[in-house]
């Protein structure tokens, strides 16, 4: 058996089942043949069995339909760089993908990095945490430029953090993590105020008793708009 035989079981078993969810409990109840090939082959970079590689491997449909054991709480925290350049020096030659990633091949490159490290970060693993949030930062910095609904994040430099600390914590499903990433940032940032930006409704820096609206003015040779000046130097 091979992975691509041991994956075309699991399929056809999937359809004919059609389990609500599965795991590594329901592979080896009804796959067991499967799941030796799996356990002994199928193996993630710093240890025990590559699921992820599996589960993404499935037709599409049952993907999400993974609910992987509940992970105990973590007991102790540890620091590991053994683990992490286990996963690393394997992709050391594709680490741009964080900058510039170039078509789909290296936008699954990226995934299978940032996984292998989110889960060994998900088992204590600091160092791996750490390392997530530096390569995943490069990622999220191009998207503050690129990305118009992402941009508000702009200058939240601690919050951005947290919300990435947080799905590093959550990360269950075998779907692309830097998706999670995005989606979270995006549906996380809509209460956000860009940093740079004013309400019309605040108060004037020269009167107080004043709004900012109430000085709103247009130039009238260059219908630009700005605020009247209450310098020496006038409008604009």
């Amino acid at each position: 058996m091979d992975f691509d035989s041991a994956i075309g079981m699991l399929n056809r078993l999937l359809l004919r089942k059609r389990p609500k969810t599965l795991n590594s409990s329901w592979v080896i109840k009804h796959a067991p043949r499967c799941y030796r090939f799996i356990q002994t082959k199928v193996r993630a970079d710093a240890g025990g069995i590559d699921w992820d590689r599996v589960t993404h491997a499935l037709d599409e449909k049952y993907q999400r339909r993974w609910a992987p054991k509940a992970r105990h709480r973590v007991q102790y925290l540890y620091r590991s760089k053994r683990e992490i350049d286990l996963i690393l020096n394997k992709h050391r030659d594709k680490l741009y993908v964080f900058v510039a990633a170039n078509g789909p091949l290296d936008l699954r490159t990226r995934d299978t990095i940032a996984i292998a490290l989110v889960r060994v970060a998900q088992n204590g693993n600091l160092l791996a945490k750490e390392e997530v949030v530096k390569l995943v930062r490069y990622t999220i910095d191009a998207w503050l430029d690129r990305h118009y609904c992402l941009s508000r994040w702009k200058g939240y430099e601690d919050q951005i953090r947290q919300q990435l600390e947080g799905c590093i914590r959550r990360y269950r499903y075998t779907g692309s993590f830097h998706r999670y990433v995005f989606r979270t940032l995006e549906y996380a940032g809509r209460g956000l105020r860009p940093l740079d930006a004013c309400s019309l409704d605040d108060p004037a820096a020269a009167d107080a008793r004043k709004r900012k609206l109430e000085n709103v003015v247009r130039d009238p040779e260059t219908n630009e708009i700005g605020f009247y000046g209450f310098g020496k130097h006038g409008p604009f």
